[in-house]
């Protein structure tokens, strides 16, 4: 958290999307993306740092969460419980009909530390996400959820792999060691046609 806080990001969460950036390159060219579980801002600053290349001005950045976030430049914040109906219909106002390039969530449940629990809870918030994901990506998208490992993760990897060219399993460094928290980054996005 001291490295965070001297190099000007809210929380060590923005090292855990630059280091999965780094390793799958999924925002490079997103113009709209969405980030799930925002707060406090760590992957949000990461975004707005984005605004400098030259696709800046084109770029909608929008982040979610049901507590507060203080404001930062260049992104527009949804306060709201994701799964609410209400908050995905603002948010696809605010989308007005444009497709999203990325969604990325790091949601994840209030833990009792009952390991099995809290798996079934993050995988849940994981699903939910996905559901947004397959509606509004488009084809060729990016989609990256946090999970808490515990078995049953293994039909949520499969459904992404019918539907995404790549998808696979990743802790960046900056995770805790002991922590069960992975990554599923599924890339390439097939859209299924509308009948």
């Amino acid at each position: 958290m001291k490295k965070a806080r001297a190099e000007g990001y809210r929380c060590r969460a923005a090292y855990k999307l630059l280091a999965l950036e780094q390793r799958y390159g999924f925002l490079k060219g997103a113009r709209v993306i969405i980030d799930l579980g925002a707060a406090p801002g760590g992957w949000s600053q990461v975004l707005a740092q984005n605004r400098s290349s030259p696709l800046g001005e084109n770029l909608l950045l929008i982040a979610v969460d049901s507590r507060p976030l203080s404001p930062i430049e260049g992104i527009t914040f949804v306060q709201g419980m994701f799964e609410d109906e209400g908050t995905q219909r603002y948010l696809a106002s605010l989308l007005q009909g444009r497709a999203v390039d990325v969604v990325l969530s790091d949601m994840a449940p209030n833990t009792i530390g009952r390991r099995q629990i809290d798996h079934l809870q993050s995988l849940a918030l994981a699903e939910e996400a996905y559901a947004f994901a397959r509606q509004y990506l488009v084809s060729g998208g990016h989609f990256v959820t946090k999970i808490f490992q515990g078995g049953a993760e293994k039909s949520l990897f499969e459904d992404l792999r019918q539907n995404f060219q790549n998808v696979s399993f990743a802790k960046p460094q900056a995770s805790r060691t002991e922590s069960c928290e992975r990554y599923l980054v599924a890339m390439t996005f097939r859209k299924a046609l509308p009948l």
